[in-house]
């Protein structure tokens, strides 16, 4: 149970977010799950078990599975703040960047969904990224390379509503949620996904030191 100032504050989002009327587009953007770091432990394994460097570790796959109750849970409803998607996106391996990951991350989602992972945008073609997600009617979920998560934001004209300007490289559990409603335009919030052991609820600083992995 939520008390005190915390639960008035909660109440008061909540009235503000239906004062402005029903949902129009949201967007939904998360960081592919955990990575091997360097050629040591933990490494990475396809979904057949296979060590692939450009793959999820097991944190990464129990991540991927997590995030499947995450946003679209059998039982009850979903967290508030996020919406269960009517499309994914995900970067595929590309010259620019061999990562599996991305699409790894939201293949079990797909799967619970009954849909597939859109992967017509490269990593690096933020600017094709963010104008499909624009044109795409309802609620959709985009897994991505964290250093190009802000980039994504700027090219949906989004930036300036407080999106952090870096993704810190150690956090692999935060969700970024742009909502668009019938009144109020595009609000910015930051949900963490507290699937794991380990997640943390603190919100990315505006700025934060670079990251150096993907």
């Amino acid at each position: 149970m939520i008390g005190g100032a915390a639960g008035l504050a909660v109440a008061g989002s909540v009235a503000r977010a239906e004062a402005a009327g029903p949902i129009v587009q949201r967007i939904m953007v998360i960081r592919h799950a955990e990575k091997p770091i360097g050629s040591a432990m933990p490494y990475g394994i396809t979904a057949q078990g296979v060590r692939d460097f450009h793959a999820l570790t097991v944190d990464g796959w129990n991540r991927a599975g997590a995030l499947v109750e995450l946003f679209a849970p059998a039982v009850g409803p979903i967290r508030a703040g996020l919406s269960r998607p009517g499309a994914i996106f995900a970067s595929p391996p590309s010259q620019l960047n061999e990562s599996l990951r991305p699409t790894q991350t939201v293949t079990p989602l797909a799967q619970r969904l009954g849909t597939s992972v859109t992967t017509s945008c490269l990593y690096g073609q933020e600017a094709k990224l963010a104008a499909t997600l624009l044109a795409t009617p309802g609620v959709t979920l985009t897994a991505w390379q964290h250093q190009h998560i802000p980039l994504i934001a700027q090219e949906l004209g989004l930036a300036h509503l407080g999106v952090p300007k870096v993704w810190p490289g150690p956090r692999f559990d935060m969700v970024f949620v742009f909502t668009r409603r019938a009144q109020g335009g595009w609000t910015f919030a930051q949900i963490p996904q507290l699937v794991l052991a380990g997640d943390i609820a603190a919100h990315f600083p505006p700025i934060a030191a670079p990251g150096t992995d993907d």
